[in-house]
């Protein structure tokens, strides 16, 4: 076998592999592979950003720390839309309803892009508010508004890739996306040190450079996702005569997806009450805050991933009546994740110094940001529990369990562990807080899935999704 049929072994489409019956851990892992990849690609726009403005400047790193948890926070909001489509598309699909699938899909596409236009809209015109609420220093509230304002004009082109990014993975083609992502990534990381150090013909623009670059690529990738959905030849096809938001499918889009804004949205609102405490600090506590965020964002792939993969086989597997199958899939990736995020927290432990100064010169900086991830380590396989049964939540349909246990580990535990610690033990109190709520949101989600409430109710039973949900004749199914 040639080196190029081995890695194409290693990704095998929703064709050849069955989520609903048969083994379990080799389509987890098929399914999942792609989305570990694909995630990988997309934190290379973060990680690319953060090591050019690194060497830019200590100012334009510590903007980007301010900067992202406020990307995060649009993103969330509006990611109930994308979490309650990919639902709602894979229990279709498990339960062999393609045609409402594909009317699910159309659906979430339209109110995807009407919800980003508004939030992008309501992030340009607050950027400077919110980040000087935050505490951004007066050498970093320039950088980090004009980063923001770029990001948030281009708001639909990011968030229409992630809602695509999800369909797909909801009828079970996680290989799609990833080709996609990997060619924008690309265009991404060339760009990024053209526009940032204005190289060539391409002028200066510091930190606004990067929110160019990011901003242009997954434009980009979101014009390749549309056409790969309109022709329908690969994973999910949406229709353009069903995008026309339906108000009656709205409700449902809401009672899927609003628990899932909670959870990012109070993900998020956690992150930068963090980052408040955070900037009582000096700016180089602050970019190594933001070192450890993207290197924690790399480490935690593998369980974004797999928890992605467990949410479509949950739901797959709900839709087609065989909930004893997603519990085993869901033990099955938090035993798997546990395993293998505690050996990498071995690794990052002794490595803490030499990762942290990919990503800055200064001395300093890399010190602090070692001791970030030293105290963090030890704690990375807990996350991988708590994603895996989270995962199965989404898959399932609760999404607001799903949220309750997100908002009692970062906002109940985490940000009042870091607030009474920092008093005496200054920013290593934050790094404390951050391992303490790892440990105890596994252990929440573990106790809350062992109580088996995850699996009442079915989205595609007839009183949650009727035929009149679907333009045709008298409830009557019809193609464009």
């Amino acid at each position: 076998m040639s080196f190029r049929e081995r890695v194409g072994s290693l990704f095998k489409g929703r064709e050849e592999f069955d989520l609903t019956e048969g083994d379990i851990g080799k389509p987890l892992f098929y399914l999942s592979l792609p989305i570990v990849v694909t995630n990988l690609l997309q934190t290379a726009y973060n990680l690319a950003d953060t090591f050019w403005l690194g060497r830019y400047s200590t100012e334009a790193l510590a903007a980007i720390s301010f900067a992202f948890p406020m990307v995060f926070l649009l993103i969330s909001l509006g990611m109930g839309i994308s979490v309650a489509g990919s639902v709602l598309v894979a229990q279709y699909t498990g339960a062999g309803a393609e045609r409402e699938a594909e009317y699910a899909a159309s659906q979430t596409v339209g109110f995807a892009v009407i919800g980003s236009l508004l939030l992008g809209a309501v992030g340009y015109l607050l950027v400077d508010d919110f980040l000087a609420l935050m505490g951004a220093s007066d050498a970093v509230l320039p950088g980090a508004t004009a980063y923001m304002q770029v990001i948030s004009a281009g708001l639909v082109f990011m968030f229409g890739f992630f809602v695509f990014i999800a369909l797909m993975r909801g009828y079970g083609d996680t290989i799609t996306p990833m080709l996609v992502m990997a060619g924008s990534v690309g265009i991404n990381i060339v760009l990024d040190p053209f526009l940032i150090f204005g190289w060539w013909v391409f002028p200066e623009l510091g930190i606004e450079g990067a929110a160019v670059a990011t901003v242009f690529s997954r434009a980009l990738a979101l014009v390749v996702g549309l056409w790969v959905m309109f022709a329908g030849r690969r994973g999910v096809k949406i229709r353009l005569s069903e995008m026309l938001p339906e108000m009656n499918y709205a409700r449902r889009l809401v009672r899927i997806g609003a628990p899932a804004s909670i959870e990012g949205t109070g993900r998020a609102l956690s992150i930068n009450a963090l980052l408040f405490i955070v900037a009582m600090f000096p700016d180089t506590v602050v970019a190594a805050y933001g070192i450890g965020t993207r290197v924690f964002s790399v480490v935690f792939l593998p369980a974004i991933a797999v928890a992605r993969g467990v949410e479509t086989m949950t739901g797959q597997n709900i839709g087609a009546g065989n909930p004893d199958r997603a519990e085993r899939a869901a033990d099955l990736a938090a035993k798997t994740l546990f395993g293998i995020l505690a050996l990498v927290g071995v690794v990052t432990w002794f490595a803490a110094g030499a990762i942290a100064s990919v990503f800055s010169p200064d001395p300093e900086v890399v010190a602090v940001s070692a001791e970030f991830l030293r105290y963090v380590a030890f704690s990375f396989g807990f996350i991988g529990v708590m994603r895996a049964y989270t995962g199965s939540f989404r898959g399932a349909g609760k999404t607001l369990t799903a949220a309750a246990i997100s908002v009692l580990m970062l906002g109940v535990i985490r940000l009042p562990v870091a607030w009474f610690a920092v008093g005496p033990y200054g920013e290593t109190g934050i790094w404390m807080a951050f391992a303490v709520s790892n440990v105890a949101g596994a252990l929440i989600a573990y106790a809350w899935y062992r109580r088996g409430t995850w699996r009442e109710g079915d989205l595609t039973e007839p009183d949650v999704v009727d035929d009149d949900a679907i333009p045709g004749d008298d409830g009557v199914v019809t193609d464009d």
